[in-house]
């Protein structure tokens, strides 16, 4: 009994000791080494939420450092594309699109996937993420951009919502 409640009382311990986020797994993706600059990405309606088709949907970050932040999504049938770049300060901000545009969501239906990459350095020049990918090779797309942005800070957050 005393056994069971020294290993039950030291995985609590030890799960104290890891950030609630997983960069460390998702550092090993990538093969990269990420900062903790992303302290917040989600959907205007939170994790997991439904929209319909021809909403429109809002991304809320928060940044420790300013920098350099793409937005880049997966489609439930492997299209990627990047959808948004832009230089923000430290802070909590709410992305909508573009100024005169949004984020519209289009079909396909189902869970889309989408990603905040930060970097401390400009975007890779010449260099987009777009095409047809499974999991193992958007993870390989956005190591290629974390490589050609030259970063010394880079941070990577993913988040997804249901289109239906």
């Amino acid at each position: 009994m005393r056994t069971k409640l020294f290993l039950a009382l030291l995985a609590v311990l030890l799960s104290s000791c890891f950030p609630s986020r997983s960069s460390l797994t998702v550092g090993l993706r990538f093969g990269f080494e990420l900062s903790p600059i992303i302290t917040r990405f989600e959907p205007d309606r939170g994790r997991g939420a439904g929209y319909r088709v021809g909403e429109s949907v809002s991304f809320i970050i928060s940044l420790t450092r300013a920098g350099y932040v793409a937005l880049v999504g997966l489609d439930p049938d492997g299209t990627a594309y990047e959808f948004d770049r832009v230089f923000l300060n430290p802070g909590t901000h709410v992305l909508s699109g573009p100024p005169g545009f949004r984020y519209e969501l289009r079909p396909p239906l189902g869970m889309q996937r989408v990603r905040a990459i930060y970097t401390d350095t400009p975007y890779p020049s010449g260099f987009v993420i777009r095409g047809t990918y499974g999991l193992e090779r958007w993870d390989q797309q956005i190591s290629i951009y974390l490589e050609r942005s030259g970063s010394r800070l880079r941070d990577v957050a993913e988040t997804y919502l249901y289109i239906r």
